[in-house]
């Protein structure tokens, strides 16, 4: 009984979020990489920014989804930014692999009050693919349907467009995923056609006034599929402190909820990153609050980066919002 519970529950999971050309998004992006949400982000910041991460779900359930991906932006001229991401996706028999170019054009509303506006567009490569090759006869299926005898993979091309306006240290971004509805003629059954959602991320650095090299940051990710209107939010909060070098580590918890259900968490989990020399390691864990819990040991993912070309902007618009100056 407890297989076959199993077994619902990651159809139910592999449906809502694999079978969508639609990554789900975990923590990554608190890994001092909010490129991850938006496109809007690339080229804010003194650097070429690099972020690979590497990330395993629901540890201790065999052929759990895992996910590699990487991450790169840099300005490209004193108020333009250009950004690359790639990922590698496995759920189970099912297989996503994509690619996604980005570029955000960053303005000055006002300078005196530090108010900025950035515009961003993606443009995505992605494919899906179901291994029939691992259909093998198990003990639970003991017959594999005679009719799954062809290669059964398929690729779409999308676009995101986003906003993103920061005042100070406030920061909030808009965007929209996935504008075109996915081609699926060489599937049959029920797979949705329509991937458009909308996702919002907003937060705000807080100063210690005794401490300036430190700061607080709580935000909040929301994000909605346009389909059928489902829905869920992170609560996320950050410590950070620098040292005179301007090297850095933080610390932070993530609280990850559908909306409907407010009290009845999907996930929590405790998170940590440093940068020293350029060079950066973060982890994040992600235990699971639900039916799944009694299966798995949590999902667990490690960032790694590298920042390098330094050089500041003539504008403050593509300034980043924590201040990470104290040489």
């Amino acid at each position: 009984m407890k297989k076959i519970t199993l077994y619902i529950l990651l159809l139910v999971f592999s449906y809502g979020y694999g079978q969508e050309l639609n990554l789900p998004v975990f923590t990554q992006y608190l890994a001092d990489n909010d490129f991850i949400i938006s496109p809007t982000y690339a080229g804010i910041g003194d650097n070429f920014r690099i972020r690979a991460n590497g990330l395993t779900q629901w540890v201790g359930i065999k052929n759990a989804p895992d996910n590699q991906s990487l991450y790169a932006d840099f300005r490209i001229s004193n108020r333009s930014g250009v950004g690359l991401s790639l990922y590698n996706d496995r759920n189970g028999n099912t297989y996503q692999k994509g690619i996604k170019f980005s570029f955000a054009h960053h303005i000055t509303l006002d300078y005196y009050s530090k108010q900025y506006l950035s515009f961003g567009l993606s443009y995505n490569i992605n494919s899906f693919r179901i291994a029939i090759e691992n259909f093998v006869p198990t003990d639970e299926i003991p017959i594999v349907d005679p009719s799954i005898i062809d290669d059964r993979s398929i690729s779409n091309n999308n676009f995101d467009v986003g906003f993103l306006y920061r005042f100070n240290r406030f920061y909030f971004s808009f965007n929209v995923n996935n504008l075109l509805k996915k081609d699926i003629n060489d599937f049959i059954g029920i797979e949705p056609s329509k991937l458009l959602n909308y996702q919002i991320y907003s937060g705000f650095i807080i100063t210690n006034k005794l401490n300036k090299r430190i700061e607080y940051e709580p935000s909040v990710f929301y994000q909605m599929f346009n389909s059928d209107k489902r829905s869920s939010t992170d609560i996320n909060f950050k410590y950070r402190r620098f040292n005179r070098d301007g090297n850095y580590y933080w610390i932070g918890g993530s609280y990850r909820f559908l909306n409907d259900q407010v009290l009845k968490p999907l996930n929590i989990g405790p998170m940590a990153g440093i940068m020293q020399n350029r060079l950066y390691f973060a982890y994040s864990y992600q235990l699971t609050i639900n039916d799944l819990s009694g299966f798995n040991s949590g999902t667990h993912m490690i960032t790694i980066g590298l920042d390098f070309m330094q050089g500041a902007s003539n504008c403050p618009c593509t300034q980043g919002t924590s201040w990470r100056k104290y040489r």
